[in-house]
């Protein structure tokens, strides 16, 4: 223990090699703790009605809302399974929960990273399709193709994430480090120099650049839409009738770029 901390500053009192409590007053602690639970209400009520909405309303079931569906379940999960137990350790600085609990902790933080962010990649596909290449859009992505894409971004998440977690190797090299911070009620996610690149790479820098890619594309198409929805307007109710078919289609496109904005700050 260090000397001169009482031992209600400890995360285990009585344990030589407990680590130290957060320090926070009871007011700054109250605070967090409404900040923290508003966060997982929104995101479990949030995404809960969005799981409601698509399931209970079947002219919702298409590939577009399939996908939306599956992003939202995940997202779900992450204010069920990640956020209570990650908002305990933030505000006290303390993991209570064990090395097993720990590990498994991180995986599912990871994972369901992971699959929003695969999950965003393939929506921002289906919108590419949908506005740059409409007429073989039902051709192209079907409910079939849009079950694949869920099923693909589940699997290759929990591959890349248990895979490397359980695995270790995130870790290699780091053992003289690690050493130097364990102590009990500690849970940190380490990543070595190698796998903190690739792992940048993966989750954050190729997934934005491929929807940067795709929703400049779309915005540029977009663009022309409006321009010729302009000129259909003036024609019969036929072709206002497909403007304005065009028009919800660059509307989800501009609110899914939304999203995407928010990804990336």
């Amino acid at each position: 223990m260090t000397f001169g901390l009482s031992e209600e500053q400890y995360c285990f009192p009585g344990s030589n090699t407990s680590c130290v409590r957060a320090q926070f007053s009871v007011g700054t602690k109250v605070a967090l703790y409404l900040l923290f639970t508003l966060g997982m209400l929104v995101t479990i009520l949030g995404n809960s009605v969005v799981i409601v909405s698509i399931g209970h309303f079947k002219e919702l079931h298409n590939p577009t809302n399939v996908l939306i569906l599956s992003l939202a379940f995940a997202d779900l999960l992450v204010g069920v399974t990640v956020m209570p137990s990650s908002t305990i350790r933030t505000i006290h600085g303390c993991w209570f929960y064990g090395d097993g609990f720990c590990l498994l902790h991180s995986c599912f933080d990871m994972f369901l990273t992971s699959v929003s962010i695969f999950h965003l990649i393939c929506i921002a596909v289906d919108r590419q399709q949908a506005i740059c290449n409409p007429l073989h859009y039902s051709r192209n992505i079907t409910m079939s193709v849009a079950w694949i894409m869920v099923c693909a971004s589940w699997a290759l998440a929990a591959v890349y994430s248990y895979g490397l977690l359980y695995s270790k190797a995130n870790v290699a090299g780091l053992e003289d480090y690690m050493a130097s911070i364990d102590c009990l009620g500690s849970c940190n996610l380490l990543f070595n120099s190698l796998w903190g690149i690739l792992d940048s790479i993966t989750a954050f820098f190729f997934p934005c650049t491929v929807m940067v890619c795709l929703y400049t594309k779309i915005f540029v198409v977009a663009k022309e839409h409006v321009r010729k929805i302009g000129d259909m307007s003036k024609c019969s109710n036929d072709r206002v009738g497909g403007g304005l078919i065009k028009q919800s289609e660059h509307k989800a496109a501009k609110t899914l770029g939304i999203v995407l904005g928010a990804f990336i700050f």
